[in-house]
C-alpha cells in the first residue's frame, strides 16, 4: 500500500511470477519497482526471475528511470535443474545490471534478506543510494534454524534457534556494521523514498572511459 491505487502497472506479470516488476508513480515521476514474491517459490531468485528482473534494471537504466526494490528473498532456488540450465551465470546477470546502474536506487528490506540473493537484490554493495530495512527483516546467510544447526552440530536445536534469532534476526546489526542505513515503521516507507527521489533527482555518476562493459551472457 506504500503506492496509490492504480499507481502501478507490472510487466510480465504471468512470467516467473516469483519476482515483480512494474512501473510506478512516486512524487510526481515514474520509477522502476522490482520486488520478490514470497507467493511464488517463497521468493527465490531463479533462473527466470534473475533475467526478467536483470531485462528490467537494464531498461530502465537506458531510459534513466529510478529504480526502487522491495527484498524478501530466502536465497536462490535449489535443485539440478536449476544448476544445469546455468543459475550462477543468470543469477550474475541481475547482479551485474544493478552494479552498473547509474540511476537512483533506493531499497527496501521488508523481511527475509538471505545469502548471496540478498547481494544481488539492489544491495549497498552494489552501490545502492538508500538502504532501509522494516524492523522485522532479517539480514544473513541462512535462516536462523539452518545456521543453529551448523554452528552447534545438532545439539539442542530448539534453545539455540531462539537465541540465533534473538541476536541475529533483525536488521540492527546490519545497520551497525553499514549495510543499511535506517530502519523504518512500514507507514513510513512512501515518505522515505519520496524524499530520497527528490534528494537524487539530479544524481551524477562518473562515466568510466570503455567501449562496453562486459555482461555475463
Amino acid at each position: 500500500l506504500w503506492l496509490g491505487c492504480g499507481d502501478m502497472f507490472e510487466i510480465m506479470p504471468d512470467y516467473a511470477k516469483n519476482i515483480v516488476t512494474a512501473f510506478a508513480r512516486m512524487n510526481g515521476q515514474t520509477v522502476g519497482v522490482v520486488g520478490n514474491n514470497p507467493m511464488t517459490l517463497a521468493g527465490c531468485l531463479d533462473i527466470g526471475s534473475s533475467t526478467k528482473a536483470a531485462r528490467f534494471v537494464r531498461f530502465c537504466n537506458a531510459f534513466n528511470i529510478p529504480l526502487v526494490t522491495f527484498v524478501d528473498v530466502p536465497g536462490f532456488l535449489p535443485g539440478t535443474g536449476q544448476e544445469h540450465g546455468g543459475i550462477i551465470r543468470q543469477g550474475a546477470k541481475l547482479l551485474f545490471a544493478y552494479a552498473e546502474a547509474t540511476v537512483p536506487k533506493i531499497t527496501v528490506i521488508t523481511r527475509k534478506a538471505y545469502g548471496g540473493a540478498y547481494d544481488v537484490m539492489a544491495s549497498k554493495h552494489l552501490r545502492s543510494d538508500a538502504n532501509y530495512a522494516w524492523p522485522g527483516a532479517e539480514v544473513a546467510v541462512m535462516g536462523a534454524k539452518g545456521a543453529a544447526e551448523i554452528i552447534f552440530r545438532g545439539k539442542d536445536i530448539e534453545k539455540n534457534t531462539k537465541d540465533y534469532t534473538e541476536r541475529f534476526a533483525n536488521p540492527m546489526l546490519t545497520a551497525e556494521r553499514g549495510f543499511i542505513d535506517d530502519i523504518i515503521e512500514p507507514s513510513m516507507t512512501r515518505k522515505a523514498i519520496c524524499r530520497d527521489l527528490e534528494l537524487l533527482r539530479h544524481k551524477q555518476m562518473p562515466k568510466i572511459d570503455r567501449k562496453n562493459s562486459n555482461i555475463p551472457l
